[in-house]
């Protein structure tokens, strides 16, 4: 297969979420470069990726890993070695196995952060995974070594936020510049659908876009609002939790999964404020509210540092507690807010300062 002059590598294309955004982005920024993977479910993550060049390794003929990533997890770190990106530049978007694929060339990491599940196991993997504490008991040390080890070899290592930088810092010894993730080409105010879907919201309604993991802390948000009956929340995602939240909700939380762009942007819009609450490493979410001119709640922490500004953009809380919580919302409710000033800070995080940094440093490497 010919040598190309960059390549794209992504842990895997399963899900939708914000990495998968970036990847997306990436590839506008170079287009027609292939994109690289461990296993690929078309139906799984943005249909976007139904028109690349996506390449995939032996895994991804077991249908089980492609709907089931994480029963992969003993697999990934031999395959990915194993497989080599001939290219003049690699660019690997990764949380995890990504940085690992070897190349005849340069390599550029765009980390999302270090594993969490090899770093920071107990709040990310919770108490409703026994499974995955067993696998990580008896793999944890060979993958760290691993993990470790793969990241000595990229030439240039880039992360999200302050707190990626300085967690890779910490476990890899590796300076990173800062690349804030871009606001997806498609938060805009969907005009040509102002009514939204007959099964939208009415508005005014209080929203938390997550993944429905342990670490997200959606729990803390639903027990929040169980105390706020006069006040709706809206929570868009699924996960393992997505069953006992249900469970505990009170009849002013609705549950939406499997929605359109079109669709989330309209939530974003019609919300009086996105709630996010996980301790984040860069957090997509508060900056696609920002770009619609939606304030938000957030956790004094992580990424949310460096992307909110307190009472211009966001109302910050310090835990990740109902208590706090429902401080945060009265706190919200007693202010004013600007929706244009909030717009303006969000245009810091265009696509278009995304890739017309990321491509310089990728001249960069490509003549290093």
């Amino acid at each position: 297969m010919t040598r190309v002059p960059v390549a794209i590598a992504h842990d895997y294309l399963t899900q939708r979420g914000g990495a998968e955004r970036v990847v997306l982005a990436m590839a506008r920024a170079f287009p027609g470069a292939p994109i690289y993977t461990t296993v690929y479910e078309p139906d799984g993550t943005y249909p976007e990726f139904a028109d690349l060049d996506v390449r995939v390794t032996p895994l991804n003929r077991v249908g089980f890993f492609r709907r089931h990533h994480r029963a992969a997890l003993p697999f990934y770190a031999p395959v990915v070695g194993a497989t080599t990106i001939d290219a003049d530049v690699v660019v690997a978007s990764t949380s995890g196995w990504a940085h690992g694929f070897r190349t005849s060339g340069t390599s550029v990491v765009y980390c999302h952060s270090p594993a969490h599940w090899l770093y920071q196991g107990e709040d990310y993997l919770g108490r409703r995974s026994p499974v995955a504490r067993i696998a990580m008991f008896f793999l944890g040390r060979p993958l760290r070594w691993w993990d470790k080890r793969a990241a000595r070899r990229a030439d240039v290592y880039l992360a999200n936020s302050t707190e990626v930088a300085g967690r890779i810092q910490q476990h890899y010894g590796r300076s990173a510049e800062v690349v804030p993730a871009p606001v997806p080409q498609r938060i805009a105010y969907a005009a040509e659908n102002p009514d939204g879907p007959a099964h939208q919201p009415a508005p005014g309604f209080y929203l938390c876009v997550s993944r429905l993991l342990p670490y997200k802390h959606v729990a803390a948000v639903v027990e929040a609002f169980a105390a706020e009956p006069d006040k709706r929340l809206v929570v868009v995602g699924n996960g393992p939790l997505e069953g006992p939240l249900k469970e505990v909700a009170t009849s002013n939380v609705q549950f939406l999964k499997d929605i359109s762009d079109a669709d989330l942007t309209r939530l974003y819009h019609d919300s009086r404020a996105l709630v996010a609450v996980a301790y984040e490493d860069y957090g997509l979410t508060p900056i696609e509210a920002a770009a619609t001119g939606t304030p938000c709640i957030v956790l004094r922490w992580g990424g949310y540092l460096d992307t909110m500004v307190e009472d211009l953009t966001a109302v910050f809380v310090d835990e990740p507690s109902p208590t706090a919580l429902r401080d945060g919302i009265a706190r919200f409710e007693a202010r004013t807010w600007d929706p244009e000033a909030i717009k303006e800070h969000a245009e810091a995080f265009t696509e278009e300062v995304f890739t017309a940094r990321l491509t310089e440093i990728v001249k960069r490497a490509a003549v290093s």
